[in-house]
């Protein structure tokens, strides 16, 4: 990628964002070539991973001409400001999702092997569970099995339910509560 400097004037700027929109291919090689270097040097700053910094310039490349052909730069004088917000955005996004990723770490082989479990034990188990989920109105057994077996959010629940989010929420906790305290009161017996 070779790095000419972007267009410095508004002028410049106005007419290579008009062309892009009019589908000058030329114009969308311009850019490319006009603001690549500048992008890569930022996400290679952001990341610290060289690899993923192409991959993530080519990203802001690709989303800056599919904006300026659908003419979503809504000031032509600021076309530096958009490629800016456009490459913050996908270094921002790409971070959040490497940190929601969990690290793969492999497990440690002095962990014993989880072995099956008794059927008799397994039964006890479903039985405590069972009687745990009946302490709790329906509403809120439905909310936990949405929850937790369908791995719905409390947004997604709240519709199907007819409640607010903040309904499903606090109802949820207070579920998990009662059906945590329940299992707890009889591991003390």
């Amino acid at each position: 990628m070779t790095g000419e400097r972007p267009a410095q004037t508004a002028t410049d700027q106005r007419s290579l964002a008009a062309r892009i929109r009019d589908g000058d291919a030329s114009a969308e090689d311009e850019v490319v070539r006009a603001y690549s270097a500048r992008v890569l040097v930022m996400m290679t700053a952001r990341t610290g991973d060289a690899d993923a910094a192409r991959d993530l310039c080519q990203d802001v490349m690709i989303a800056l001409v599919r904006a300026l052909r659908g003419g979503q730069l809504r000031d032509t004088d600021r076309l530096s400001a958009f490629v800016h917000g456009i490459a913050r955005n996908t270094a921002n996004n790409f971070l959040r999702m490497r940190y929601r990723r969990p690290s793969a770490a492999p497990l440690p082989e002095s962990l014993a092997a989880h072995e099956a479990d008794d059927p008799a034990e397994c039964t006890e188990r479903q039985q405590v569970v069972t009687r745990a989920l009946a302490s709790v109105p329906a509403t809120d057994r439905r909310i936990l099995q949405l929850t937790l077996v369908d791995g719905l959010k409390p947004g997604e629940i709240a519709a199907r339910l007819g409640l607010s989010g903040e309904v499903v929420r606090a109802r949820k906790s207070r579920a998990l509560r009662k059906v945590i305290e329940y299992v707890n009161g009889l591991s003390r017996s």
